[in-house]
């Protein structure tokens, strides 16, 4: 038993509601259950309530047994004098008291419940499979199932376009630096990220502005502070730049802020994904003459995004995935999937977050159009959807199911979801037998 359990009883009243009584046998009518609080202090706010004859307004507490007031020290915060009704699922003998020493109503639930819907509910959280409802789903109406799309979807806008924010804070509020920052950490594609980051750190985009019309100094300056100019036999392409980053690095004060070379990972990548060839390809992106925030938040049409992004580095790297070492058949351009990683990745956080800079709508409204332009992303959690008859079209579609899948379903927060609740209120509602 969770006590989201609880809540659920308590926010749907899905228990017997006739004769109800409070442990301390005073009469109980829900006028108002209240709202669900999802900060901190009581579970439930702005609850009116009938105890007796009086008319009661204030929060709610729900515990799995009643002496969980002491041991959460409830008794000692203030915070918590408000609560009118306390809930519990197992009564102990407990009298819970407020700071002025009046007595708080509790009302258990335990015998209020039909035994199905606890069974349901179990059976919920006792599956299994990576998705708990998956042998139900099928049940829900598709209105349901969009519909907590819609809200995960969002959720997840709303927490990346968070992250933007303390970018943009740490980026001394700079738009420019903060789109320069998230492009490299994106072009890290998670596994390399983070050194992608640290070189984004150490070079700021003020630097490299200087020498856009240079595209080999430009490199020079990124693989020199990734660490990645081994000067052991060099070719005469790496020569070059080792010469340009020794003079670069001393005039901007680089040298002692190389990157470890053995940040970078490389087992088991394709070699299209090489730290190398990503890095050659960043440096050809922050060639672009103009500003690169403004290209990525004004421009509407996904396909032009695209385009832009689909860079293709200098001549070297057409015919290398490493320094010295050469190929005939190297995939130099950045291609059609990963370009649509990195508007996901950084466009569409990008426009959520300058929307709520500028409190203007129509960037995040972007956003949203955008996801519904891109096909769906093709991966293990977009393949489990699709199993189950959930259709994904769209990377609207993939990122809502991950979001789902990642924050609700592997949690097992059935009770917070849209989905899960149908599935239990499914269930006949008692309320007079």
């Amino acid at each position: 038993m969770a006590e989201d359990f609880l809540y659920f009883l308590w926010q749907f009243q899905y228990f017997r509601t006739t004769d109800l009584r409070t442990v301390e046998g005073e009469t109980l009518r829900v006028i108002h259950p209240g709202y669900r609080n999802p900060d901190s202090g009581p579970d439930f706010t702005q609850a009116r309530l009938l105890v007796g004859n009086v008319e009661w307004v204030g929060t709610v507490e729900a515990h799995i047994r009643a002496g969980y007031w002491l041991l959460h020290r409830h008794h000692q915060d203030r915070a918590y004098d408000n609560v009118i009704l306390h809930i519990v699922w197992d009564q102990e003998a407990v009298v819970l008291k407020r700071s002025d020493g009046s007595v708080i109503p509790t009302l258990c639930l335990s015998e209020r419940v039909e035994r199905s819907l606890l069974y349901r509910y179990q059976t919920l959280l006792a599956e299994a499979g990576t998705i708990p409802c998956a042998g139900r789903i099928g049940d829900v109406e598709s209105l349901r199932r969009t519909a907590m799309f819609d809200k995960v979807l969002l959720q997840r806008l709303e927490r990346k376009a968070a992250g933007v924010m303390d970018l943009f804070r740490m980026a001394g509020q700079d738009w420019e630096e903060t789109t320069y920052r998230l492009l490299a950490a994106a072009f890290g594609f998670q596994v390399n990220a983070e050194p992608f980051e640290q070189v984004s750190r150490q070079v700021p985009l003020k630097i490299l502005h200087k020498h856009r019309d240079n595209l080999l100094q430009i490199e020079a300056l990124l693989f020199g502070t990734a660490g990645l100019l081994n000067d052991a036999e060099p070719d005469a392409y790496q020569a070059t730049l080792l010469r340009e980053y020794g003079f670069l690095a001393v005039k901007y004060q680089l040298t002692a802020k190389q990157v470890p070379a053995h940040s970078w990972k490389w087992a088991r990548l394709r070699p299209a994904n090489f730290p190398t060839l990503r890095l050659a390809q960043f440096a050809k992106l922050l060639t672009y003459k103009n500003s690169l925030f403004s290209l990525l938040i004004e421009t509407d049409e996904s396909a032009a995004l695209l385009r832009h992004l689909q860079v293709t580095p200098s001549v070297y790297w057409q015919t290398h995935y490493r320094f010295g070492k050469s190929s005939d058949t190297v995939l130099a351009t950045l291609g059609q999937a990963s370009a649509e990683n990195l508007l996901i990745n950084v466009v569409l956080p990008l426009l959520v977050a300058y929307s709520h800079h500028k409190d203007q709508p129509d960037y995040r409204e972007r956003a949203v159009a955008l996801l519904e332009q891109l096909p769906a992303e093709n991966n293990r959690v977009t393949r489990v959807w699709q199993e189950l008859g959930i259709p994904i079209q769209t990377a609207f579609d993939s990122q809502a199911s991950i979001e789902l899948y990642k924050n609700y379903c592997q949690t097992k927060q059935c009770l917070s979801c849209q989905i899960g609740v149908s599935l239990l209120k499914g269930c006949p509602k008692t309320m007079g037998s």
